[in-house]
């Protein structure tokens, strides 16, 4: 397919999401490493060439700020990976290549709910489901329809005041990737059309 700007950028970004993840992986390590050292009592630079034991609060702090750059690092990965999913599909379908796969047939909340989750948004505790978002609800039943229909799994999570994590199976990411630049349809109303007036009561009002 020719490479339009829309596809360019796509592909920039996806790009920078690799980076962005390598240097996550190296700080990883660096925390790892950083942890083996200070509890084998063994030596490790610490800057300048310098080598030294790191104390156990020397450790934490260290491998504490590795933490937060990753957590910064990759804080808008997931959020970046659907955007540029549904710019690639929506670009593909303006040039007359369509998936194969059909969306399948999902309420709004639920769609919403799908497309969070893939945003890493979603979590629950205690037997409830939260957003990252606010203003952003939806309830447990929304979570179990999408998890009886094979769309989303669940797994545990040690994060304070989260139980678990939910995630898209292979199934819900191929559904949610077909539902991308999908046209669909108007919703449908619920309010009931005005009532008829009686013909007399038009007439008598023409009357005047």
């Amino acid at each position: 397919m020719h490479h339009s700007p829309v596809i360019r950028a796509v592909y920039a970004r996806i790009r920078q999401l690799a980076h962005l993840a390598t240097d996550a992986a190296d700080h990883l390590i660096d925390a790892e490493d950083i942890l083996i050292h200070a509890q084998a009592g063994l030596p490790m630079e610490l800057g300048d060439g310098f080598l030294a034991v790191p104390s156990e609060q020397d450790a934490r702090q260290e491998i504490g700020r590795r933490f937060t750059l990753v957590s910064e690092l990759t804080a808008l990965g997931a959020f970046d990976a659907v955007a540029s999913a549904e710019q690639y599909l929506a670009e593909r379908r303006h040039y007359g290549y369509l998936p194969e796969h059909q969306p399948p047939a999902l309420s709004r909340t639920q769609s919403s709910t799908l497309h969070a989750i893939a945003r890493g948004d979603v979590t629950i505790s205690d037997g409830r489901p939260y957003h990252r978002r606010e203003g952003v609800r939806f309830s447990i039943s929304t979570i179990r329809a999408l998890e009886s229909r094979g769309l989303i799994t669940r797994e545990d999570c040690h994060l304070w005041l989260v139980d678990e994590r939910v995630h898209l199976s292979p199934a819900g990411r191929r559904d949610l990737a077909a539902s991308f630049a999908y046209p669909r349809p108007a919703a449908l109303s619920t309010r009931r059309p005005a009532a008829p007036q009686p013909a007399a009561a038009v007439s008598h009002g023409r009357g005047r």
